[in-house]
C-alpha cells in the first residue's frame, strides 16, 4: 500500500515574503493549513521543507518555507509537487479511497452473490481517471485488452483491502 501522497502542487509566488499558492490535488485543503514539514519533488530535484506559515486567502492557500524569503526565491519551487505521509493526506469519507489505493487491484468476479463457490479473477485496476461524468476505472482483463468503467456503486463493491480485490458487480460492462 502506497505510503506517501501528492497532496498539492506549487503555485505562483505571492507577496513579497516569500509565500508561494498552494493548489490541492484532492479539492480539500483543511489538511495543508496542518502542515509542519513537506517533501517538495521539482526540476531541481526532492528536498524536504519546513512550514514557517501556511495561512488560507480568498479561497487559496498560501505557504512560506523555511529559506524562502523572495518571490525570485519563490518561483524556483513552482511546479513541485507536496508530498507527504498517509497520515498528512486528505481524510477519508466513508466508502472514498485513495486513488493510489486502487491501483493495482484484482478485480474479481462477485462471487457468491452470483451463486458462484468463490470469486473468480477478471483482471486488474490499470488506472483511474477522471471522466466528464465523474471516476473511470481502467480494468486490464487477463486477456491484456483494457475497458473503462465507471466507479460507481452499480459496478463496483467495497474493496477487500486485505485481499487487494475488488469486485466487479456488473460484468457485462466488459463485452
Amino acid at each position: 500500500m502506497v505510503q506517501q501522497f501528492i497532496v498539492g502542487h506549487v503555485g505562483q509566488p505571492h507577496g513579497l515574503e516569500g509565500f508561494v499558492k498552494i493548489h490541492s490535488a484532492s479539492g480539500e485543503w483543511e489538511h495543508l493549513l496542518a502542515l509542519k514539514e513537506i517533501l517538495l519533488c521539482g526540476k531541481t530535484g526532492e528536498k524536504t521543507c519546513v512550514v514557517e506559515e501556511t495561512r488560507a486567502n480568498s479561497g487559496q492557500i498560501l505557504m512560506k518555507f523555511r529559506g524562502i524569503e523572495t518571490p525570485e526565491a519563490a518561483r524556483t519551487l513552482s511546479g513541485a509537487a507536496l508530498i507527504t505521509g498517509r497520515e498528512r493526506a486528505a481524510p477519508l469519507a466513508e466508502n472514498e479511497y485513495y486513488i493510489e489505493d486502487l491501483k493495482g487491484l484484482e478485480v474479481v468476479s462477485p462471487g457468491a452473490q452470483d451463486a458462484l463457490p468463490e470469486q473468480t479473477a477478471v483482471g486488474t485496476v490499470n488506472d483511474v481517471i477522471e471522466g466528464g461524468g465523474g471516476w473511470l476505472v481502467e480494468v486490464r482483463l487477463l486477456s491484456g485488452k483494457t475497458h473503462l468503467v465507471p466507479f460507481r456503486k452499480e459496478f463496483f463493491g467495497d474493496m477487500d483491502s486485505e485481499k487487494r480485490t475488488i469486485p466487479l458487480l456488473s460484468e457485462w460492462i466488459l463485452e
